[in-house]
């Protein structure tokens, strides 16, 4: 008799990562601020991204995974304004955004952060910041004001005791977290996060998963991309699945854990013998 891996699998502690326990979603009642509407995108002639529908509620987290290639930074990228829809619409409280650039987008409130970090190397940490305090706003700020944000920003991600080093000699997780405080600079309502925990240890990863908690707690509604289950599914409230471009599914963690198309998708219907 065969008997079908759960996708728990993927949560089994190999190695010990703590991730904090998600507090009740009472945010959900705050309505809702972004949304995605058949959003489909083609290069050439592959639909990298076809007719995917969200939505996601101020002060919720929500998860979008899926595996290499699913169109998981594709849809992030058109949410950001980086790429324009070919069908459907983005539409963040209820205006349709689909036609702005990315610094328009950013001033209304959205930022993102970036699979591969790629900080100014030269500049050091405080100026990293201060590019997002300057860029991500509708009014200009002047440098007081903006070191001010920025400042608070690296306070935030743990980085203030290294604000006037060079961005070259942070070491991955520190240049993991500058990411964030430039996007946090910005003062978003909504962060996306591409990875942040890719590439982090277990206790590194635990500890990310603290902050990206602390920033919710902090009033922020985040959209994040992750590989590492263990994490995603802890943090989140709903997962989103993409599969070769189009959702597969959407639930609960524990409803995404069981879901035979989901298992079907990361494993390939492996079975395993049952004594």
């Amino acid at each position: 008799m065969g008997l079908k891996l759960s996708f728990s699998i993927f949560l089994r502690p190999s190695a010990k990562i703590c991730v904090p326990l998600k507090k009740p979603m009472e945010q959900k009642k705050n309505g809702l601020l972004l949304e995605g509407q058949g959003v489909t995108k083609y290069f050439g002639g592959l639909a990298a991204v076809s007719d995917v529908s969200f939505y996601l509620n101020q002060g919720e987290i929500l998860g979008l995974i899926g595996p290499n290639g699913a169109g998981k930074t594709t849809l992030f990228n058109i949410i950001a304004g980086v790429y324009k829809p070919n069908q459907g619409k983005i539409l963040f409280r209820g205006r349709d955004i689909s036609h702005l650039r990315p610094n328009e987008v950013c001033k209304l409130g959205i930022a993102r952060t970036f699979q591969i970090t790629k900080p100014f190397l030269e500049m050091t940490v405080l100026e990293n910041a201060l590019v997002g305090a300057f860029f991500g706003h509708q009014q200009r700020h002047v440098m007081e004001e903006a070191q001010k944000k920025s400042r608070a920003a690296l306070e935030r991600v743990g980085l203030e005791g290294k604000a006037e080093r060079k961005a070259k000699s942070l070491n991955l997780v520190e240049r993991k977290r500058l990411e964030v405080a430039r996007a946090l600079s910005t003062s978003p309502e909504i962060l996306l996060l591409d990875e942040v925990v890719a590439g982090l240890n277990p206790k590194e990863t635990g500890e990310m998963a603290n902050f990206i908690g602390s920033l919710r707690e902090g009033g922020i509604t985040i959209l994040m991309i992750e590989h590492v289950m263990k994490a995603i599914m802890g943090l989140s409230d709903r997962i989103v699945v993409l599969h070769y471009g189009k959702k597969l599914a959407e639930g609960k963690p524990e409803e995404i854990a069981k879901n035979p198309q989901v298992i079907e998708a990361y494993l390939g219907g492996i079975k395993t013998q049952s004594a």
